[in-house]
């Protein structure tokens, strides 16, 4: 394996804090100055790196939905469709997965500000989207069901809002009961229980 040099370990360290705060806090958290200090060098040292702070935000999308298709869905191991998908649903809708957003799914941190990036930070986002839609449609294929791609999407919606809502809800107990709600609702319409 080559060995990345000391100015690509510089950036992978910028990119890799600007992720967990981005994740966190969302785009409009990410300050040069403030971002350079967290990782321990100066402001002025960034534009040896980025040209500007839309290319790091898009850079780091970038790394974000990458690092996010590089690791196992939950339930991929599965054998059956319905287990995959039943897996994958109950790990997206989460109490783990909204208290960490900063080890989670990107499109619920950064879904309310994407319509007001550049249109190349849209496309990355959209690009996202496709991945995560197609870890529902594969199952959902494979089960038989009739528009396996609007019910995709539709899912993807679902649990998207239902997480980003999740993790704003200030009451805990509110937070995981429209957890639940939304978890039970996409099974339902997945044919995964009985209503």
């Amino acid at each position: 394996m080559e060995k990345l040099t000391h100015k690509a370990r510089t950036r992978q360290r910028i990119l890799d804090e600007a992720a967990r705060v981005m994740r966190e806090n969302g785009t409009e958290s990410i300050g040069v100055a403030a971002l350079m200090k967290r990782v321990g060098l100066t402001h002025g040292g960034f534009y040896a790196h980025f040209h500007s702070r839309d290319d790091l935000v898009q850079e780091v999308m970038k790394q974000m939905f990458a690092d996010s298709a590089q690791r196992p869905a939950p339930g991929a191991q599965e054998e059956q469709p319905a287990q995959r998908l039943a897996t994958f649903i109950d790990y997206y809708l989460s109490e783990t997965h909204r208290n960490r957003p900063a080890e989670g799914c990107p499109l619920p941190a950064l879904v309310s500000e994407v319509a007001h990036l550049p249109l190349a930070a849209r496309e990355i986002f959209a690009e996202g989207i496709d991945s995560v839609q197609t870890r529902l449609l594969r199952p959902l294929s494979d089960l038989g069901h009739a528009q396996p791609e609007a019910l995709a999407t539709s899912m993807l919606a679902e649990m998207v809002g239902a997480l980003a809502l999740a993790r704003a809800c200030p009451d805990d107990q509110r937070a995981s009961q429209m957890l639940a709600l939304s978890r039970h609702a996409l099974k339902v319409r997945a044919g995964l229980e009985a209503k």
